[in-house]
């Protein structure tokens, strides 16, 4: 009956190499459908995150005692998820990878498990089916399925322990038993059906074990009930073990108990119509659901990962035929479960364990004892598929032992029911490749779903394709009129689209839907948060006009009452006190959201962002920093205290600065402001290598950032005395942002400079000047382009009117009187000359002193002398001087004030004319 090593070890082979095969393709997906909360936006994933709270919060991240948890208990599947965050973060490759050895593992160990009922080829052959089922490629290619596969792992571990501790009319072996019991616990933390191993093992124990039937079992029951209790000596051990078995699992479902807090999880008629539904409807579609899942085991044709709302439509009457389907299963399988119990023999034992695996493990989700989230879910289904190919296999045995049948036909279909299986199985990995090639194929199969059309518009939301996707969201709600999600979703989508008013009309349906609000009285209807997310959409809608903003307070004032825990009802609500400028009822209702979450790291933001605007810095900072203990990976609050730190230059706190500014380059590879900021706090330190290496970060992440370009080429200038360097940075910087006063001043102060092109200073100052009329600066620096083309005359006439607009500038002063001091060093200069001139022109026409006196003064003889070329232009020269110093000076008295021509700069003269300035002083002392 056991397999020895060498073909055990054939057979792994196979199996391992034919999972791969299957799920060649699972490695090219992404994380979709249930994936994305489970691992993308799950914080028990993430390092930071304390070990112990995987065993305090769902399946999902959500803390258990919340109303809104799922009470899906899973820390070990949970921590396997963080070992793949660990290896790879949130690269899928590595969790599908996993996923797949996991499946190859529960083939092989179900192989196993099969030999104890079955002969080795049969046993091979239901491993190979269950290798090869299409129904496990939502269990094994979704990542969450990953709880499945693990759970069975230990579910088939605790039933091959519990094989070991008993035997026909043996006594109890302890020791594998207290192991039984821990993989049981083991493979209930990693998915809720694992506990339903010890029913299993039940079942093994009174018709495997111990080879009971049916009429043996009632004989001793009647006696019992007849007051004849003796029981037969072999019972005793099977109640002792079945009783610590029993024990056990009610201890474990105390606990389990425990940890929901004593609640359901909260499902709505969305999710599963049938729960909502009256008797007798709800009982007549839980019971035709038992066939539907079989018909998948036996069919596996039309698969879809999402079976709720409208796909299976709920039996409202007896009289709907599709209850004679339920009758008919019904039949079938107590037939079968009295024809395995009414004789002993190894076919009967295999038909038994089977039944026992095929139903025993789906009880959980049968909705017989307690309503669960969905109608039909083919991942749940990977434990039971144990049971149906076994089933199978044991047919398929008796078959090929008939000799009365031909074997290579049965041979032939065999091979084809394997290789068709196969085939399906690596096709229907192909539809999990993303979002929407998942939730499109799922339309092929079921159109009556409305959680379909708005997947699909959903994955072409996150494409962009709005139009496209308002079509599926518009589908989704004439599927399903009362889906609140679906009119959500149209005026969410309608809204990016900018057509409001039909975005409000869509808002304000799916708000219809609701029940009523009744003032004075407590709402009683569970309502899911994210259908509350309405009423969120619809304020946010409103709070675009200013005058509407109490109207969208109070919507989400109704949704904070409708649900007191509904967290971002609470912050959307702050943020419409800060447009209301009521920083103390912003505070106010952050705190109470903090009361409901007092963890959330968006709440402490906000919070710190109040305080910014109330100009208590500090107290802001702490905010920020208690917004980062709860989550490290806050951008806004890394940012903001980095930033906060560098432009308040709090230098005890700049290495803070410094890690949390890498930590978001590291991040985010893309962003710019991150590097930006470190570039200007390199600045801070002096340390302008740096500083230039994060400034050509940030533009080549952004090559049009304004503040970038205009500071990396005013530190090349002014810092590193490389202005040639600056020049592409703020040609770049004005060819993006035309009008930028800044640039326009630093590129002119680049040509004055160092590019010696006056032309195109003048015109950098005339754009500065044009928008800024009374800009001191830049009228300045136009009066230094005069200076440097040496027109003396027009500096002056420049400086004075800058002295006029600002008379308490003393640099400005101190400018003018040195081109005035120049001015009439100029005019003595000339005085001279023609002086000179004079003399040498009067001793040249007279040769004694008696002829000089006769010489008309200069004044005179000018106007007389019109005839002579050299008297008009001695006039025109002489005429030229003696006006130069009253248009120089102007009868101006305070151009006589003489302040010197070095005084000493002001320190806080930091714009981009300083350098400008010291060209003015240089130029005019070099002249």
């Amino acid at each position: 009956m056991g397999m020895d090593g060498a073909r055990f070890l054939l057979y792994t082979v196979i199996l391992c190499v034919t999972v791969m095969v299957c799920y060649w393709r699972a490695m090219d997906c992404g994380f979709v459908f249930d994936d994305v909360s489970a691992i993308v936006d799950n914080k028990d994933l993430r390092p930071r995150t304390p070990i112990g709270n995987l065993f305090l919060n769902d399946f999902w991240g959500t803390p258990m005692h919340l109303e809104r948890s799922h009470k899906s208990y899973r820390p070990l599947c949970v921590l396997t998820f963080r070992f793949n965050y660990l290896l790879s973060e949130l690269a899928p490759m590595s969790y599908h990878l996993l996923n797949v050895l996991l499946h190859a593992v529960v083939c092989v160990m179900y192989m196993r498990v099969c030999n104890m009922f079955l002969d080795e080829v049969p046993s091979f052959l239901a491993a190979l089916m269950f290798a090869v089922h299409p129904i496990h490629t939502e269990a094994v290619t979704g990542v969450v399925g990953r709880a499945e596969a693990l759970s069975s792992i230990f579910f088939l571990a605790s039933l091959m322990t519990y094989a070991s501790c008993t035997g026909y009319h043996r006594r109890t072996n302890w020791g594998p038993l207290v192991w039984t019991i821990c993989l049981v616990t083991i493979a209930m933390l990693c998915k809720e059906q694992g506990i339903t191993v010890i029913g299993v093992c039940v079942v093994y124990e009174l018709f495997v074990a111990q080879r009971a039937l049916f009429k043996d079992l009632w004989s001793i029951l009647l006696g019992i009930m007849q007051g004849k209790p003796a029981l037969p000596e072999w019972l005793w051990g099977s109640i002792i073990r079945s009783a610590v078995l029993v024990g056990s699992t009610l201890f474990l479902l105390v606990a389990r108990i425990k940890v929901m807090g004593a609640q359901l999880p909260v499902f709505t008629k969305f999710d599963n119509p049938a729960s909502v539904s009256p008797t007798p409807a709800r009982q007549l579609t839980y019971n035709y659901l038992l066939p539907i899942n079989f018909w998948l085991l036996l069919f596996p044709s039309d698969l879809c990962c999402d079976w709720t709302m409208g796909t299976i439509a709920v039996l409202t009457s007896i009289a709907d035929p599709r209850n004679l389907v339920t009758v008919l299963f019904w039949a079938c399988l107590v037939k079968v479960v009295h024809t395995s119990l009414v004789r002993q023999g190894r076919l009967n034992r295999a038909i038994i364990m089977s039944l026992a695996l095929m139903v025993l493990p789906f009880i959980p989700a049968s909705n017989l004892f307690f309503p669960v989230g969905f109608v039909v879910a083919e991942r749940i289904l990977y434990t039971p598929s144990m049971g149906f190919c076994m089933l199978v296999a044991a047919g398929m045995d008796v078959l090929m032992k008939n000799k009365k049948l031909p074997k290579a036909l049965l041979t032939v279909l065999l091979g084809g029911l394997l290789v068709s299986h196969g085939l399906k199985t690596y096709i229907r990995n192909i539809d999990w490749t993303s979002e929407y090639t998942l939730f499109r194929s799922a339309l092929k199969v079921n159109k009556q779903n409305a959680k379909l059309w708005n997947n699909v518009g959903h994955a072409l939301e996150k494409e962009e394709k709005w139009e496209e996707a308002l079509g599926y969201f518009q589908k989704a709600a004439s599927v399903q009129p009362d889906d609140i999600g679906a009119h959500q979703n149209v005026g969410r989508t309608l809204k990016t689209l900018q057509r409001f008013d039909e975005a409000e009309q869509a808002f304000l349906a799916a708000k219809n839907l609701f029940p009523p609000v009744i003032k004075g009285r407590s709402y009683q209807a569970r309502v899911a948060p994210s259908h509350l997310n309405v009423f969120l959409n619809l304020a946010s809608l409103y709070s675009r006009d200013n005058s509407r903003l109490l109207e969208a307070d109070e919507l989400l004032r109704t949704a904070t009452e409708m649900r007191p825990d509904y967290v971002q009802g609470w912050i959307n609500r702050g943020d419409i006190m800060m447009k209301l400028k009521r920083h103390q009822d912003a505070i106010f209702v952050y705190e109470t959201a903090l009361k409901y979450e007092p963890d959330n790291a968006d709440v402490h933001y906000n919070l710190g962002v109040v305080n910014m605007e109330l100009g208590n810095k500090p107290r802001a900072l702490k905010y920020f920093d208690e917004a980062i203990k709860h989550d490290p990976d806050h951008w806004q609050s890394l940012y903001n205290t980095a930033v906060m730190i560098q432009e308040e230059r709090l230098k005890d706190k700049w290495p803070v600065a410094i890690e949390r500014f890498q930590f978001l380059m590291k991040k985010d590879a893309n962003d710019s402001k991150a590097p930006f900021s470190y570039a200007m706090l390199s600045m801070d330190m002096g340390d302008f290598i740096a500083a230039e290496k994060y400034f050509k970060i940030a533009i080549k992440n952004d090559p049009t950032f304004k503040s970038a370009l205009f500071n990396i080429a005013l530190m090349l200038t002014n810092n590193m005395n490389r202005p040639l360097d600056a020049i592409p940075y703020v040609t770049t910087l004005l060819e993006h942002y035309p009008d930028h006063l800044k640039g326009h001043m630093l590129l002119g102060e680049l040509n004055v400079n160092h590019l010696k092109n006056l032309d195109k200073a003048q015109e950098c100052f005339q754009k500065v000047i044009a928008a800024e009329p009374h800009n001191v600066e830049a009228q300045h620096n136009l009066c230094v382009v005069h200076v440097e083309r040496g027109d003396l005359i027009q500096a002056e006439k420049c400086l004075t009117f800058v002295h006029e607009l600002s008379p308490k500038e003393e640099y400005i002063v101190r400018h003018l009187n040195i081109v005035r001091s120049k001015l009439n060093d100029a005019i003595r200069q000339r005085q001279a000359e023609l002086a000179a001139q004079q003399a040498a022109d009067k001793g040249k026409g007279q040769g004694s002193d008696a002829a000089q006196g006769q010489g008309a003064p200069p004044g005179q003889g000018s106007p007389q002398d019109q005839g002579s070329p050299q008297g008009q232009k001695s006039s025109q020269d002489q005429g030229q001087g003696s006006q130069s110093k009253p248009k120089a000076h102007h009868g101006d008295k305070n151009s006589m004030i003489h302040i010197g021509v070095w005084g000493t700069l002001r320190q806080d003269d930091t714009t981009s004319a300083w350098s400008t300035k010291c060209t003015l002083f240089s130029e005019i002392v070099r002249r």
